[in-house]
């Protein structure tokens, strides 16, 4: 029996590659791929995939009214993510409100669902990285994006009726193949390939806080696949509802990242370092790394890639010829 499955954000980097691995790890399914695709039509990371229907994101719910299939996963992924964004209207209306059209036809059709939340949820850190629900309501994000992530989590935590299965998952760093259309949002990894390629050197930010050398401000970087991984399992096998941390569990600094990309390249490291911009500088984070004890506590027992085996395989198969995955 076919397996309907709705991904949104579909046009973007984790769903299309979400999209993509689903694919090719399950039998029978039909794919409903939802995104703004007239906007994003640079790319085609979907294009590929053989039984997919592709509906606007402002047409879904009345082709759901039009075509009423049922539907056994939903994996909701579309989000405004730029970091920088300041116009509350448009954090609401895609971020949050919705979100919860999302979250009430699951509810009203039980339909199990996966939620992009964010790290960005984290703020500095000061309250740590433990996704319990009991921190939520004091966490303090450092950008619109993250307050607009954290007042969803707010949101479904208050909800009497919920899906029959609900994860709210706070992904970390995440980079690989698909963000080709991220610009400067893109990670870390795409913006050193670039650098390093076009100039055989690399620029970090310097460190501006007390006690952390220049290149040592570090994140828990994770590879797509990982995150991809992680949210099938969700879905799939996991029992306990709630918000679950998706990071690798250890911290890598922007020096380690920059050097397996030169390895990756085989140059030899060239680095220097530049001030931070002021207007990022005070909301600048130096540590991120995510708890995952929940995430292994529900079963989930995958090692997770190495940054370097990550940056290698992303470089080598995907950057370097410009491949999508």
């Amino acid at each position: 029996m076919t397996k309907n499955i709705i991904i949104t954000g579909a046009a973007g980097f984790i769903a299309s590659y979400l999209a993509n691995y689903i694919d090719r790890v399950e039998d029978q399914i039909h794919l409903i791929l939802v995104d703004d695709f007239e906007a994003k039509s640079e790319f085609d990371y979907v294009g590929k995939i053989a039984h997919t229907t592709k509906v606007d994101r402002s047409k879904l719910f009345d082709w759901l009214v039009e075509n009423p299939v049922k539907i056994d996963a939903f994996y909701h992924l579309g989000a405004r993510t730029d970091t920088a964004c300041f116009d509350m209207g448009l954090l609401e209306t895609l971020n949050i409100d919705y979100s919860k059209k999302v979250w009430n036809y699951c509810v009203e059709n039980s339909i199990p669902l996966v939620y992009a939340s964010s790290a960005a949820t984290y703020g500095d850190g000061a309250l740590g990285f433990v996704d319990s629900h009991e921190i939520v309501d004091s966490l303090q994000p450092l950008n619109p994006y993250g307050h607009s992530k954290n007042d969803f989590d707010k949101w479904v935590l208050s909800q009497d009726r919920t899906p029959p299965k609900w994860y709210g998952v706070k992904f970390f760093n995440v980079f690989g193949p698909n963000e080709y259309h991220k610009s400067r949002m893109a990670s870390v990894v795409f913006h050193a390939y670039n650098q390093i390629n076009k100039t055989g050197a690399m620029k970090l930010f310097r460190s501006h806080k007390e006690g952390i050398e220049n290149g040592h401000q570090s994140r828990d970087f994770i590879y797509v696949k990982d995150v991809c991984k992680v949210c099938h399992f969700l879905m799939e096998f996991a029992s306990i509802n709630g918000l679950y941390n998706v990071g690798t569990g250890e911290a890598r600094t922007f020096l380690d990242l920059t050097k397996a990309v030169f390895n990756a390249l085989e140059i030899n490291p060239e680095i220097s370092f530049i001030d931070t911009p002021i207007d990022i500088r005070d909301k600048y984070q130096y540590y991120t790394c995510a708890d995952v004890n929940k995430l292994k506590a529900v079963g989930y027992t995958e090692a997770f890639t190495s940054l370097e085996d990550g940056i290698t395989e992303y470089v080598c198969d995907y950057l370097k010829f410009g491949k999508y995955y």
